[in-house]
């Protein structure tokens, strides 16, 4: 298991600095893997980043950049029932009526797990983001970049290599 993370961290860090992320947040060398015990979902994060409060529910992170504390990522996850209740206790899905009922995916993009799923950025006047979105069995597994909007340019790529690197745990049998 070391070697494989030795490999891993040496990995991110050359395909950032090959990407041209140029910041702080890259520049460290060193990386970490936050690993989320309640849904089995990880995904890398730089050393000198700081992990914000966590919620109580256990669902996810957010980490920040010291140097820019705008400069975010998060990656949590849900369970996907959704809808009315049935006689036997059980969610009824695909609920038409069910305006709450998630939308299906756009499926565009591939982690290198090879776990399909939706990467969507939003550019805001303000702030822009890029969000990940993977579903397995019933449980939502997201991941955000968010950057304010003159600086996301910077950090697209970075984003997008972090995206790809989230990884879900496969199903305990």
């Amino acid at each position: 298991m070391a070697d494989y993370l030795k490999r891993w961290v040496s990995g991110v860090v050359l395909v950032a600095t090959l990407l041209g992320c140029s910041s702080s947040a890259v520049q460290s060398g060193s990386w970490e893997i936050y690993r989320n015990a309640r849904y089995g979902f990880e995904f890398p994060y730089p050393d000198n980043w700081v992990a914000g409060e966590a919620p109580v529910n256990g669902d996810g992170q957010v980490f920040s950049d010291r140097q820019n504390p705008a400069l975010e990522m998060r990656g949590w996850a849900g369970y996907n029932l959704v809808g009315d209740v049935g006689k036997e206790g059980k969610n009824i899905k695909n609920n038409k009526n069910n305006i709450d009922s998630p939308k299906p995916l756009q499926e565009n993009f591939t982690t290198e797990q090879g776990v399909v799923g939706e990467l969507k950025v939003e550019l805001g006047d303000r702030v822009s983001s890029m969000t990940l979105t993977l579903v397995r069995g019933d449980v939502r597994y997201n991941f955000q970049g968010k950057a304010p909007s003159k600086q996301f340019a910077d950090y697209y790529k970075f984003f997008y290599y972090v995206a790809s690197q989230y990884r879900i745990s496969p199903p305990l049998k």
